[in-house]
């Protein structure tokens, strides 16, 4: 575990980027060969609105990084911050719960508030508003969204007191993760089931982009599947009934087109359709 840490505590940018690319590379070819929906699109016109924002998003956060290592720095210096203070644990343990409150504070939590506070949830829209949801979704983040989660995660490494070598293995198996949740892959629903028992699988994560309340409103995890269930946020569905989208912004062709999706965040959109729950 230390050699692991050791390692993304200087992980060279070229690893990162072959981290991106390598994952992104793989769903794409895994989703030809176990497509979960058959979809009728030109895959690379789709995916093009969704690279724009993943490379808009790796900028914000190359430009900011430092900010990143001067905290963690800071807070391994001084001894701060939850795991700092806790009392002598095995290092996998102060690892493990590193990165399990890193996806509290910097995933789940900023989700989860991107969906209750109008002016992040217009924000938020950007990634909610496609109607082909694979692989290149992921990162589908409008840059002012990069910004806002950004912050969570630089104020949970400042509570957390998280090591710069503990931010970047989370930030790396962060990215993974939601490459995979998002990918439009066919796992066997057993499969599927038990994993999410654990970890935020496919078909957990694609019912909170159903197009319609209470289901876009649930299962905001992004690694680990505790907070959902922890917090009442869990909910299930059949995945051959989910349909992508969100009924505010119904437009399939301008939720396609980056201008507008620049744009959607200072619209105004229609009244929330919001359905009875089947559970």
């Amino acid at each position: 575990m230390e050699t692991i840490i050791n390692y993304f505590e200087t992980i060279p940018s070229l690893h990162r980027s072959i981290i991106l690319v390598g994952g992104l590379t793989f769903f794409w070819l895994l989703e030809s060969v176990v497509p979960l929906f058959h979809f009728k699109y030109n895959k690379w016109r789709h995916a093009w609105p969704n690279i724009f924002f993943t490379i808009t998003t790796v900028i914000i956060n190359f430009l900011l990084a430092f900010l990143l290592l001067k905290t963690a720095d800071w807070v391994v210096a001084k001894n701060f911050g939850i795991i700092n203070w806790l009392p002598d644990i095995p290092f996998w343990l102060y690892v493990f719960l590193g990165l399990l409150l890193m996806d509290f504070i910097g995933a789940y939590l900023a989700h989860y508030v991107e969906h209750k506070v109008k002016p992040l949830w217009m924000i938020h829209l950007v990634h909610h508003t496609d109607h082909k949801v694979d692989t290149t979704t992921a990162n589908r983040h409008h840059p002012i969204e990069s910004l806002i989660r950004y912050t969570f995660t630089l104020v949970g490494v400042f509570i957390i007191g998280a090591p710069i070598g503990i931010v970047m293995l989370y930030q790396s198996m962060s990215l993974v993760a939601t490459q995979f949740t998002h990918a439009n892959i066919r796992l066997p629903k057993k499969i599927d089931y038990y994993l999410s028992l654990v970890l935020v699988t496919p078909d957990m994560h694609k019912i909170h982009h159903h197009y319609v309340l209470p289901y876009t409103d649930s299962n905001y995890g992004n690694i680990f599947s505790i907070w959902d269930r922890l917090f009442g946020t869990y909910m299930k569905m059949e995945r051959e009934e989910i349909v992508f989208g969100v009924d505010v912004f119904p437009d399939e062709g301008k939720n396609g087109n980056l201008i507008e999706l620049l744009k959607q965040p200072f619209q105004k959109y229609q009244k929330p359709t919001i359905i009875q729950s089947k559970e």
